[in-house]
């Protein structure tokens, strides 16, 4: 079993406890604020358009949605049931969110989300999948013409490295969950893409990349 997610009735069981906090890796509010400031650092405005990929119980959906545009925030997960709670328990305001935004999707095709995604974010998904799975993500991220940067989250450690401590202290694998990768993983998984490491220090030690499609320059960059 790759992660602790694929075990059978993971999310029944965890739910029926009350538990759609705790399995989201911890930290909920702390990685739910860390992932807004990120978001507004990158010039995230209300008239954007927000895929959350991997939302899990929507922490960052709950800080999204009431600076958002009503109708801009869109959120995929393996689970609709995990963001369904999400949305019934932790949203100040659950009518600023349809919930026929809260999509399940487990193989990165965001089914029914629309074209005019304008910025996508993956935060401590891909620590918990295999390794072809970023790559998976970034190219169905292809599609949205209108995308200007996905964020996403890794854990990284030297090559060659069987298990890894990170920073925070958390440590990783190279073989299970919770999964670290190389910077090189990274770029082969955004072919074509112009890619970028922001160094601000995150929950367990995760790093964030900025991916741009092809054609899309940073903001305030020149030719």
């Amino acid at each position: 079993m790759s992660s602790p997610y694929e075990k059978p009735r993971f999310y029944d069981d965890a739910l029926a406890l009350g538990r759609h906090r705790d399995i989201v890796g911890g930290r909920w509010d702390e990685t739910g604020r860390a992932q807004m400031a990120l978001l507004l650092d990158a010039g995230l405005k209300p008239h954007h358009h927000l895929l959350d990929i991997g939302a899990g119980s929507l922490r960052l959906g709950c800080k999204a949605v009431p600076y958002l545009d009503p109708g801009h925030y869109w959120a995929t997960d393996a689970s609709r049931a995990l963001m369904l709670a999400g949305h019934r328990h932790e949203l100040s305001d659950p009518a600023r969110l349809d919930p026929a935004h809260l999509v399940e999707d487990r193989d990165f095709a965001y089914p029914g989300v629309p074209d005019d995604i304008t910025h996508a974010i993956a935060f401590g998904v891909f620590p918990h999948l295999p390794g072809p799975a970023l790559a998976s993500a970034i190219a169905g991220l292809g599609r949205f013409a209108r995308l200007e940067a996905v964020f996403f989250t890794l854990f990284l450690a030297p090559e060659g490295a069987a298990s890894y401590r990170q920073k925070d202290g958390v440590v990783t694998h190279a073989g299970r969950a919770p999964r670290h990768v190389t910077a090189g993983h990274a770029r082969a998984a955004a072919p074509g893409w112009s890619l970028s490491r922001d160094d601000r220090m995150l929950p367990r030690g995760q790093v964030l990349f900025i991916a741009r499609p092809p054609g899309r320059a940073a903001p305030g960059s020149h030719p």
